[in-house]
């Protein structure tokens, strides 16, 4: 939320003006959700698709028997997580470690395959 000024005003690319036609979306997660960053992206003539803080929760709650899904993202970094030596980084030359990174992909795609066949 404290880099959202910084993070708009670096955009390298650059972008058509916005019109009522054709408006440019700024997607974040819940995690942005002030009134602060609504303003700021309205102002690089952005419209905001935030999150509301506690509503995934409890739309969950109204329903029975649905569980909260997890992103892709989380999901990888928690399986990431099981080889130690990501999880330590003993390798000090980034090319062992992005190998290990390398390895670690092939392993869990590995698995995921096992298990539709």
């Amino acid at each position: 939320m404290k880099l959202v000024a910084e993070t708009l005003e670096s955009i390298a690319i650059d972008r058509p003006s916005p019109t009522p036609e054709q408006p440019q979306g700024m997607c974040m997660d819940k995690g942005y959700d002030y009134d602060e960053v609504r303003a700021l992206v309205k102002e690089f003539g952005f419209t905001a698709h935030i999150h509301v803080r506690g509503e995934a929760a409890q739309k969950l709650k109204r329903q029975a028997g649905i569980k909260a899904r997890r992103w892709v993202v989380e999901r990888t970094h928690s399986w990431m997580n099981r080889f130690r030596g990501i999880l330590l980084r003993w390798n000090k030359k980034p090319e062992n470690y992005i190998a290990l990174l390398h390895m670690s992909f092939a392993f869990i795609i590995y698995r995921r395959m096992e298990l539709f066949g």
